[in-house]
């Protein structure tokens, strides 16, 4: 009995094809949020959507629109995926490299079918094109992705390149196995079959995992909106609050020092009548920026509002505080801030307060802000340290 492959493979192609268009809906609706990649991912799927009916109609319409144009078609969609995955990680595509693999693609595609027919040299040629950018694509995203490390979905797009990159590369060794017009038995195989259901399953794999990737970056930017300043990048105000208790079960924990620094911009009123409002913006953003150099990875900047900003500085001692305060007073005092409203100088003053054992987080505040009012009325562009503990005070 003979096995017509086209009926074994027509399921599978068919739930490729609907879950291409399904993946098309969800990136045109993410496309919207204006994240780089989404375009690119949702034009790969629209590619396959078109791909696919051409394949099944071989037989039914010429081979050179069923073979040639279809498998240029999976080629673009393979380069448009990749390029999805370069903009969305800030990288370039590299279209020169995609477009010149797609087109020896093609030119092989061409030749093993007009040229010297041969269906496994064809295999070989579309097998090996799509393996190679799977491979760059795992690459890529081993080297630039600079979002959550223990992403699932990155893990997940990392591991699925990988995987369908060796099972193309294992199609490509079956086909130069067999003889060089295989039988319809050899077509409807175990191998052959279980070797093209991966292969149908890739780019619908691969957009699922950009679908989550996309979703993921929403939710940081979303969760970065709604935890920062929008002005000036520091913590918004309540999540530093979730961060100093966090940082003094820390600190109970593993017996550790624990500081905070309140910073106040001294006259800050008189710079936004003097200036103008959007230069006392400007001005709130260089502080913000120039405190940021000054910090170590696991110190915390937090903006309380208006021109008054928080510092936890966790595994710290208020002596070595105290000399991050006087550092970041003197950078203050000789920070000239130059934007198109013309040039200025400000001052800050630094209300220090080291975290006593059993001690909340809004006690701590209130030592640190009656420590800044202390600087404020000594005469400001000062750094005083809470009482309790050896003070210094810088003028």
């Amino acid at each position: 009995m003979t096995i017509d492959p086209v009926l074994v493979l027509a399921p599978i192609f068919l739930t490729t094809e609907l879950l291409s268009l399904a993946l098309c809906m969800a990136l045109a609706s993410l496309r919207r949020s204006g994240l780089p990649g989404a375009r690119e991912w949702l034009l790969a799927n629209v590619a396959v959507v078109i791909y696919l009916p051409l394949l099944g109609l071989r037989g039914l319409i010429p081979d050179s629109i069923s073979i040639v144009v279809a498998n240029g078609i999976l080629a673009l969609s393979v380069a448009l995926y990749y390029a999805g995955c370069a903009y969305f990680l800030g990288q370039p595509a590299r279209w020169n490299w995609l477009l010149g693999g797609a087109l020896l693609q093609v030119l092989a595609v061409t030749y093993w079918r007009y040229g010297n027919d041969s269906l496994p040299m064809r295999v070989m040629a579309i097998s090996a094109y799509s393996a190679a950018v799977c491979t760059a694509t795992a690459y890529l995203m081993l080297k630039h992705y600079r979002g959550r490390r223990s992403s699932v979905h990155y893990r997940l797009l990392t591991v699925l390149a990988c995987v369908f990159a060796l099972t193309q590369l294992v199609r490509s060794v079956y086909f130069y196995t067999l003889h060089p017009a295989p039988t319809n038995i050899m077509l409807a195989s175990g191998w052959n079959i279980m070797l093209l259901c991966l292969g149908a399953a890739i780019m619908p794999a691969l957009s699922m995992a950009a679908v989550l990737m996309l979703h993921e970056s929403l939710q940081t930017e979303a969760e970065n909106a709604a935890n920062r300043d929008f002005m000036t990048g520091a913590l918004s105000r309540k999540h530093l609050f979730t961060i100093g208790q966090q940082q003094i079960l820390h600190a109970a924990a593993t017996h550790q020092p624990l500081t905070l620094l309140l910073i106040d911009l001294d006259h800050f009123k008189a710079i936004n009548d003097t200036y103008g409002h959007a230069a006392g913006d400007e001005v709130l953003r260089a502080f913000a920026d120039m405190v940021r150099g000054h910090l170590r990875s696991r110190d915390a900047l937090g903006r309380l509002g208006g021109e008054e900003f928080a510092i936890m500085l966790p595994d710290t001692t208020v002596e070595a505080a105290w000399q991050v305060a006087e550092r970041l007073r003197q950078q203050a005092q000789q920070h000239l801030v130059c934007s198109s409203f013309g040039h200025c100088r400000y001052s800050i003053s630094i209300g220090v307060a080291g975290w006593h054992g059993g001690e909340s987080f809004d006690q701590l505040c209130r030592r640190a802000d009656q420590a800044l009012y202390e600087a404020k009325n000594h005469g400001r562009n000062r750094v005083h340290v809470s009482p309790g503990i050896s003070a210094a005070v810088a003028g």
